[in-house]
C-alpha cells in the first residue's frame, strides 16, 4: 500500500496517510520505492570485520541491518579470541576489539560502534577448544559439564543459540550425544541450534539432517541448518519427512550454487588441519610422508559427493596470503598447477604450508542450479536468507556482496516469490527464529530498522569474475531510526548494537 512511515526515538510511531507530523521533521522522499523491514543475514562471517567501512557499505547496499555471527562453531568468545583468530583468519578475520571474556564482552564491542546490529551464537567448536583443546576424543563427564556451563553462560549473556561446525576441528570430534547434551541447555533457554552439518552436503545431506533430527529428539531443541545446499528434491523431501517425524527445521541458503570454505577442511585429514602448519609441515618433511599425505588428499576429494574426479577444476583459490602464491588468486587449482608447472595436489599442499593454512577457496558443484530450480526450496516456510559471506581476501565469493540484492532481483522483482514473501524470507522469519525482538515488520511499535528498495533498479553486481562490486537499488537505510545509508553512501552514524536474545540492545547502542 502507499503510506507514510513516521519514526521517532528509534521506533515506528505510525504508518498511514495524512499523518500528523512535526513541521521540522527530517523527510526521506521514497517516491515509487518500497519501504521494507531491515534484512537479517542469518549466516554471517562479518562479525570481526563489521567495523570496516567497506564491509559496512557492502552490507547496507544490500539492505542488511542485522547479522548473526558465531557461525560454523567458531567465534571469538568465550575466551580471548586468539584460537578463532588463528583458525578462521581466512574466513572471519581477527576481531580488532575483543580481548577476552564471554558473550557479553563480545556483544559490548558492537554497542554504538557499528551502523548495523550484531547478534551471535555460542560457537560450540570454541567451547570445546576451551575445555579439551583440539583433541580427538570423547569428553569426560567433567569436561562435558564444563562445556555445558560455558554454553549456559553464553546464553544467559544474550547469545541467540548454539552453532556447530561438524566438518571443522574440533567440532567434528563431538559425537551426537555430546551435541545433544549441549543442546539441552539451548532448549532450556529457547535458543536455536544452528548446524553446519557433518560429512558434507549435496548428495550426502540426508545423513547430516538425520543427525540433527536425533539431536532434536534427545534435547527438544529448535533446530536450523546452515547453508543448505543439496539436490532440491532431496532437500524438500527430507525436510518434510523429518518434520512429520517431530523434527521440524528451518534453514538458511543463498542464491548461488558454488560454495566457499577453507582449503584445509576440504583436502586434509583432521589431524593435519588443526590451526597452524606444524602438523602438515612435519608430515611433508620427507618424500614418503608427502606420498602418504597426497594419497589421503586424493581419497578425501574423490570420495566427496560435491567434488569427485574433477575436483581440481572445481576449486578456485580465493584468498592466498603467501606472497609467492598471491598471484594465483582467482584461478582454479588445475589452472594454477599448470601455470606453476606442478600438479594440483602438490600445489595445494605447498600453498597451505606457506600460508599457515589460511587459504579460502570457492567450490563449484558438479551441476549448477538455476533460480527457477532453487525457487521451490526458497518457498519453504522454514527458509531464511543467509549469505555465508566471507569478506577476507581479494577474490571472495560474490555472495558476500550480492546475496540479498540477488534475492530481491531474482525472487522479489520477478515474482518467483513476490515482494511480501521475499521480505518474510529475508527478514521476518529470521527475526522470529533467532528471537531478535520487535523487528522484521513495518508497523507501529516495531524497531525502525528500515530499508528503502527501488524495485526497478535493485540488482547484485558482484560476480565470480568481479566479486567485490557493490549492489545497486538500496540507497537509504535506517537502523534504530537513524539514517546509516543516504543516497547510497555511509552517513558514518553508528547506532548499531550487539543484540541480546530477545532483541535487547546494550547500553552503548541507541
Amino acid at each position: 500500500m502507499r503510506a507514510d512511515v513516521l519514526v521517532a526515538d528509534g521506533r515506528i510511531v505510525a504508518v498511514g496517510t495524512a499523518l500528523d507530523t512535526p513541521s521540522d521533521i527530517e523527510t526521506i522522499d521514497c517516491g515509487e520505492r518500497l519501504v521494507l523491514p531491515g534484512f537479517v543475514d542469518g549466516h554471517s562471517h562479518a562479525g570481526s570485520l563489521v567495523f570496516d567501512e567497506g564491509v559496512q557499505l557492502a552490507l547496507l547496499r544490500q539492505g542488511v541491518t542485522t547479522i548473526v555471527t558465531g557461525q560454523d562453531g567458531v567465534g571469538p568468545a568465550p575466551g580471548d579470541g586468539s584460537w578463532a583468530d588463528t583458525y578462521f583468519a581466512a574466513i572471519d578475520g581477527p576481531h580488532p576489539r575483543h580481548r577476552g571474556g564471554g558473550i557479553d564482552a563480545l556483544l559490548a564491542t558492537y554497542d554504538g560502534a557499528t551502523p548495523v546490529n550484531v547478534a551471535t551464537l555460542v560457537p560450540a567448536g570454541t567451547v570445546r577448544h576451551e575445555v579439551l583443546g583440539d583433541e580427538d576424543r570423547p569428553a569426560t563427564p567433567a569436561e562435558l559439564d564444563a562445556m555445558r556451563a560455558l554454553v549456559r553462560q553464553g546464553l544467559s549473556e544474550g547469545a541467540v543459540g548454539l552453532a556447530t561446525g561438524l566438518d571443522y576441528v574440533p567440532g567434528l570430534y563431538a559425537d551426537t550425544a555430546e551435541l545433544a547434551a549441549l543442546c539441552t541447555e539451548v532448549a532450556a533457554a529457547d535458543g536455536l541450534y544452528v548446524s553446519h552439518m557433518r560429512g558434507g552436503y549435496e548428495g550426502n545431506a540426508r545423513a547430516g539432517l538425520d543427525e540433527i533430527a536425533e539431536i532434536v529428539r534427545l534435547s527438544g531443541v529448535r533446530a536450523h541448518v546452515s547453508h543448505l545446499h543439496a539436490p532440491v528434491e532431496l532437500a524438500i523431501a527430507a525436510l518434510a519427512e523429518l518434520a512429520d517425524a517431530g523434527a521440524p527445521m528451518s534453514f538458511d541458503a543463498y542464491p548461488y550454487s558454488r560454495g566457499c570454505t577453507i582449503l584445509s577442511m576440504l583436502l586434509l585429514p583432521a589431524d593435519l588441519a588443526r590451526p597452524g602448519t606444524d602438523d602438515l609441515a612435519r608430515a611433508l618433511a620427507d618424500e614418503p610422508g608427502r606420498r602418504r599425505v597426497r594419497a589421503a588428499v586424493l581419497e578425501r576429494v574423490l570420495g566427496r559427493a560435491d567434488l569427485g574426479t574433477g575436483w581440481a577444476e572445481q576449486i578456485t583459490l580465493s584468498h592466498v596470503p603467501a606472497a609467492e602464491f598471491h598471484a594465483l588468486q582467482g584461478r582454479t587449482l588445475d589452472e594454477a598447477a599448470t601455470a606453476t608447472g606442478t600438479d594440483p595436489v602438490d600445489l595445494a599442499l605447498d600453498v597451505l604450508v606457506d600460508s599457515a593454512l589460511q587459504v579460502t577457496v570457492v567450490m563449484r558443484v558438479p551441476r549448477p542450479r538455476t533460480a527457477d530450480e532453487l525457487a521451490p526450496l526458497f518457498r519453504l516456510p522454514g527458509h531464511t536468507a543467509g549469505s555465508d559471506g566471507i569478506f577476507v581476501g581479494t577474490h571472495p565469493h560474490p555472495r558476500a556482496y550480492g546475496t540479498f540484492a540477488r534475492y530481491l532481483q531474482e525472487y522479489g522483482a520477478t515474482g518467483r516469490l513476490g515482494w511480501s514473501e521475499t521480505v518474510r524470507h529475508l527478514s521476518t522469519t529470521s527475526v522470529e527464529r533467532y528471537r531478535l525482538g520487535d523487528r522484521g515488520t513495518v508497523r507501529p511499535g516495531a524497531v525502525a530498522d528500515l530499508v528503502v528498495v527501488d524495485p526497478a533498479r535493485v540488482a547484485a553486481r558482484s560476480s565470480y569474475e568481479h566479486p567485490m562490486q557493490l549492489a545497486e537499488g538500496v540507497d537509504n537505510v535506517l537502523v534504530a531510526g537513524v539514517p546509516v545509508l543516504a543516497d547510497g553512501s555511509l552517513t558514518h552514524a553508528t547506532p548499531g548494537a550487539g543484540l541480546r536474545r530477545g532483541g535487547s540492545r546494550g547500553t552503548g547502542g541507541r
